[in-house]
């Protein structure tokens, strides 16, 4: 399902809270070209966001932070594993009750646990692919919803 027939078909209309948690360094490369903006809208499109963060590790340009951040995402670089704090930050967000729909932004299967603990405790979980060509079929497998930020995205 694309951007476009995602936001045709419409979201849920009980105001769910979604945690939004993009894999910086598996979706922000040169050869998928993201634009933050459409994965924000995408995200959006569950519901208000309790939660909007960008992982970046200690190597990230001050620019893409700044570019980050102009786009309402909190940015979270670190000099760990960004998988690592993605995936505890998620479940954690899932464990506490913060949020109804878990999206990950992600090509990387190291986030299928994360999404199946989500689904195991009533949240609704959202596998967000850079592009068709950048999809994990493992983590789209993992996930209610499968979308892909297609080369026509806007």
């Amino acid at each position: 399902m694309n951007l476009f027939r995602r936001l045709r078909d419409g979201a849920s209309d009980d105001a769910e809270r979604v945690g939004l948690y993009v894999d910086g360094p598996n979706v922000l490369r040169s050869e998928f070209d993201v634009d933050l903006e459409d994965v924000r809208t995408i995200a959006e499109s569950y519901g208000p966001l309790a939660a909007a963060r960008l992982y970046l590790d200690e190597n990230a340009s001050p620019g893409l932070i700044q570019a980050g951040e102009a786009r309402g995402f909190e940015v979270i670089t670190t000099s760990g594993d960004v998988d690592v704090r993605l995936a505890v930050d998620a479940t954690e967000a899932v464990a506490s009750g913060r949020i109804d729909v878990l999206v990950v932004a992600s090509r990387d299967t190291d986030f299928k646990p994360a999404l199946e603990v989500a689904a195991r405790n009533g949240v609704r979980t959202v596998a967000l692919a850079p592009g068709e060509h950048g999809r994990s079929d493992a983590l789209q497998n993992a996930a209610q919803d499968a979308l892909s930020l297609d080369a026509d995205v806007e």
